[in-house]
């Protein structure tokens, strides 16, 4: 099938299509005519990658456990090198989840004694001012 169907069957747009093959994680032959032909499998494929990038994975975890996906959920058997791999996302994540709870926290404690100063002589303060905060 052509990229349009295969768009059509999966309600997802031609150019992010184009996206996960550049990504490596659709693929297509090419006819004489250079237009890409998907077979069957490809709607199967292009469901999972939607259900694992709702999860926030990135394209290189969904590039690992893509082999090892069955279903259109999908499962993912509990090989050791899949489940390793899965640990060591969680655990950065996790990372990530207590640093931005420091910050916060840390946001929080400087806000609440701002308040509680009182101070009358700040300057006039405008949010639209804010940069924003890299993570």
């Amino acid at each position: 099938m052509r990229i349009g169907e295969l768009s059509r069957r999966t309600g997802v747009n031609a150019h992010q299509l184009r996206y996960y093959e550049a990504q490596g994680l659709l693929t297509a032959e090419r006819g004489t005519n250079g237009y890409r032909d998907y077979d069957e499998t490809a709607v199967l494929r292009v469901k999972q990658i939607r259900h694992l990038l709702g999860a926030r994975l990135s394209s290189e975890d969904i590039a690992y456990l893509l082999p090892c996906a069955v279903g259109e959920a999908p499962e993912l058997p509990g090989c050791p090198e899949l489940l390793a791999a899965m640990r060591a996302r969680l655990r950065r994540l996790e990372d990530q989840l207590d640093r931005l709870a420091q910050s916060r926290d840390a946001l929080a404690d400087y806000i609440d004694a701002a308040e509680r100063t009182g101070d009358e002589n700040y300057p006039p303060f405008d949010d639209a001012d804010l940069e924003p905060v890299p993570a």
